[in-house]
């Protein structure tokens, strides 16, 4: 069996592609593997990857016929990966030379299910660190152990798939995969089954993913219809988190994060369209009424007055069906 897979969606990242080729060059190993998933890419990324396959060591490279969007795009690559470890890396992102190595050491050594780590996040000149939002470094801890308290950010809200590494029996479990045909947050009920499911997890300290923001094509610049699908990402959470033994002290957490979501995307609707604004207040409003209301009732109680205040207004808005329909 090969050591590690690596899980590369790309998709109309043209300009961005040779930065994160270079970066896997400077980390291959013979027991390594590279998964470049094209998307179904219509701006020349084909090409390059298509010269990728010829002469990146350990390079694999699937086609999409059509374009499924980045959590069928990762799931196309979890189900051809041959490693016994997995991570991912985005098609616009790149990586410290030697990183990957190190990145294999840290979890053999610590013998988890998954590891997590920090990242560097590039804004174009600007470069900056972010943590794991997790104090205890280099210890095997309780996946569950790590969601709460519910009033602050803890490991569920660090969302990044390719800020960490993943053992083969996640997989084997039917824990690694996302949530098909998600466009956006696909990475949050992927982190919450993680971290309510697994047996294990610790982080570590080891930085060598470069993420960049401002990416003009990433979602979270488009203002278009396919963010919505926050609503279908949260509402897994809390579909399956009410289902769990604990729920009535994990569901808080959970309904929190969906009502901080909700309003982050209100505080900047004026980037949408005019019908995908309206959709956005719909769809909020359905939301915030399936939510478990006494668990949401507590969770305004413990907000800012302005922004519950904003919610609970949002709670009372008259809505039609065809306004929420998909």
């Amino acid at each position: 069996m090969l050591k590690l897979s690596v899980i590369v969606p790309f998709y109309n990242v043209r300009p961005y592609v040779p930065d994160a080729l270079r970066s896997l060059r400077a980390n291959a190993r013979e027991d390594f593997e590279f998964i470049l998933v094209d998307d179904r890419s219509t701006d020349g990324t084909a090409d390059l990857l298509a010269r990728a396959e010829r002469e990146l060591p350990g390079a694999v490279l699937i086609r999409h016929e059509e374009n499924g969007g980045l959590a069928t795009a990762r799931n196309t690559g979890i189900d051809a990966a041959r490693g016994e470890y997995l991570t991912f890396l985005d098609g616009d992102d790149w990586l410290a030379p030697g990183y990957y190595a190190e990145l294999v050491a840290a979890i053999e050594g610590l013998g988890c299910d998954f590891v997590r780590t920090d990242h560097v996040q590039c804004t174009a000149r600007a470069r900056s660190v972010h943590r794991v939002p997790h104090g205890r470094r280099n210890v095997v801890l309780s996946p569950r152990g790590a969601i709460l308290p519910a009033h602050r950010t803890t490991s569920v809200d660090y969302a990044y798939a390719w800020a960490g590494i993943y053992h083969r029996r996640l997989v084997d479990r039917g824990l690694l995969h996302f949530t098909h045909g998600l466009r956006t947050a696909e990475d949050r009920p992927w982190i919450w089954k993680l971290h309510r499911e697994a047996d294990s997890f610790a982080v570590t300290s080891l930085l060598g993913v470069f993420y960049r923001r401002g990416v003009a094509s990433s979602l979270t610049q488009v203002g278009d219809a396919r963010q919505l699908d926050f609503v279908r990402a949260f509402d897994q959470v809390i579909d399956e988190t009410a289902a769990d033994p604990e729920a009535a002290a994990l569901l808080p957490k959970a309904v929190r994060t969906y009502c901080a979501i909700i309003s982050h995307h209100l505080g900047s609707i004026e980037r949408f369209e005019a019908p995908v604004a309206r959709k956005l207040k719909a769809m909020s409003t359905a939301a915030l009424r399936r939510m478990p209301q006494d668990v949401l009732d507590d969770a305004l109680a413990s907000m800012d007055a302005e922004r519950a205040a904003k919610l609970r207004r949002l709670r009372r808005r008259p809505v039609q069906g065809a306004e929420v329909a998909a």
